[in-house]
């Protein structure tokens, strides 16, 4: 069958450098580091005691008091970003078709502010049941594509996924294929996390996964630097519209990118490390490359997991080397979490979102806070170190890997 062209018409990001698209873009590019001290709990005794937070938000601002009270913050950051991306798109048309509007937004953990919140009130109540009635709409990850469907009326396809820190890029990569099929015209999609709790910090750090660099978090966060030490936590969400071309052309939407090609596998080898040699990492990108017809020397840019974990950098180089070849020197590699932090289970949506701009920009966000090369990493790969570089951009690449062996890699076009 004829699959259908598939864009992106509008952008909504609430993220730990920006609360909406224009704050986030500048700092983006400017290289902002997005990391603090924690304030959303004490963190003192903790062995990690700063993140990236998303900063000055007050839902108050965006939400009426209702919502608020049955929310979680993932949802109410999925909700506003929503609120920005459909507005950008200008799905508010009455003329729109909206059984053929879906909502697919991915959330790798849910609520689990509310959930330690209901746990420990259960403790300090000596185990008497008086559980908030809101408790499990709170907490499912599903909740912030179903409110997102009810505030706007969207009676398409609507439901959540769930691969940890690859979630939204899942969420992403199954709303291109719905629109590819025919099965919706456009579709709300992306990722919310709110993971910053006693909880969540508590757990990464036992695993020791997150940095504890605790001195400096502003440079905590140093993809492919010899001295690092794991990835900061962030939170936030990023919300894109996917639509299908000659939908979006019939109402003169504006169209930021289109979406080409996306590869889905599983490394198949461990909970939480990667595959040594990146073969999962490798064999996902040619996957994307092979869906959309794109040879490996068309790709400008790579946006890349880049958590900055002591296994995953390397695995990821050895990953790139070995799909590009020669043309891994050629092309430009930068890992935004230098800066946003990882934001879990939101972290492909924000990252997509950045391989977006990079492309309508023609500028590539850097990595910031190298100071050091990692001689097990090859110094000669343009890593877009500390400053943004100039460079039209036609081809993005966009990767993404979770826990459990979950592997997407998203392949990006400028539109002409």
């Amino acid at each position: 069958m004829d699959l259908k062209r598939v864009v992106i018409t509008g952008l909504g990001a609430l993220t730990p450098i920006g609360n909406h698209l224009d704050a986030f873009r500048q700092n983006l590019f400017a290289g902002k580091s997005g990391a603090g001290p924690i304030t959303h709990f004490d963190a003192s005794a903790f062995k990690t005691r700063f993140a990236c937070e998303v900063k000055d938000f007050d839902p108050k601002q965006f939400l009426d008091r209702g919502t608020i009270r049955k929310t979680d913050p993932f949802t109410q950051y999925a909700l506003v970003a929503a609120d920005e991306a459909i507005a950008d798109a200008g799905l508010n048309e009455s003329s729109l078709d909206k059984n053929r509007i879906g909502v697919i937004i991915g959330s790798g953990i849910g609520g689990l502010n509310i959930f330690q919140q209901e746990v420990e009130g259960y403790i300090a109540g000596n185990k008497q049941p008086r559980f908030n009635p809101f408790l499990i709409p709170k907490m499912i990850p599903d909740m912030a594509a179903g409110l997102v469907s009810i505030k706007y009326g969207f009676t398409g396809p609507n439901y959540a996924t769930v691969s940890a820190c690859a979630t939204s890029s899942h969420a992403l990569i199954d709303a291109f294929h719905l629109i590819q099929l025919g099965k919706a015209d456009v579709i709300v999609s992306g990722g919310a996390e709110s993971a910053i709790t006693e909880v969540g910090v508590g757990g990464f750090s036992s695993m020791r996964a997150i940095s504890t660099r605790n001195d400096d978090p502003a440079t905590a966060s140093r993809p492919f630097d010899k001295d690092r030490d794991g990835f900061v936590m962030g939170e936030g969400a990023g919300i894109l519209i996917l639509e299908e071309l000659e939908h979006a052309k019939k109402r003169g939407a504006t169209i930021y990118a289109e979406i080409v090609g996306a590869g889905l596998n599983a490394d198949a080898y461990h909970m939480t490390a990667p595959h040594p040699e990146g073969e999962g990492a490798a064999a996902v990108m040619t996957l994307a490359l092979k869906d959309a017809g794109v040879n490996p020397e068309d790709i400008d840019y790579i946006n890349v997991h880049g958590t900055a974990t002591p296994l995953g950098d390397i695995a990821e180089v050895k990953a790139i080397q070995k799909v590009f070849g020669e043309h891994a020197y050629h092309l430009n590699i930068s890992s935004t979490k230098s800066m946003t932090g990882h934001l879990l289970g939101a972290a492909g949506a924000v990252e997509t979102i950045a391989s977006v701009l990079a492309i309508r920009e023609s500028l590539i966000p850097p990595t910031i806070n190298h100071f050091t090369d990692d001689p097990e990493i090859d110094s000669k790969l343009n890593f877009t170190f500390n400053k943004a570089q100039e460079r039209r951009v036609k081809y993005a690449l966009n990767n993404t890997f979770g826990f459990g062996g979950h592997n997407t890699s998203i392949l990006l076009k400028k539109f002409d």
